[in-house]
């Protein structure tokens, strides 16, 4: 066995933590369906809900990105 047990668990700390990228792409694809679903049933609410709808987007792909961010640290650093 080359590796050691410390570098076993670093590997492992960053599969869990890029695991939250996941939530996020589904909180991503539940955003964006509903926010079809009111269009088809309200064309005209468009302008009302649309900076609502870009807001929530951006701040699920942050998580992601954040998710991310944690798995390289663990991989790259130290």
């Amino acid at each position: 066995m080359d590796g050691s047990i410390a570098e076993m668990g670093k590997y492992i700390g960053a599969g869990l933590a890029a695991a939250g990228m996941i939530g996020a792409g589904i909180g991503v694809g539940n955003i964006w369906a509903s926010y079809f679903n009111a269009l088809s049933r309200n064309p005209a609410s468009k302008d009302d809900i649309g900076a609502s709808v870009f807001i929530g987007f951006a701040v699920t792909e942050a998580i992601a990105l954040f998710a991310l961010l944690v798995a390289l640290i663990l991989l790259f650093a130290v």
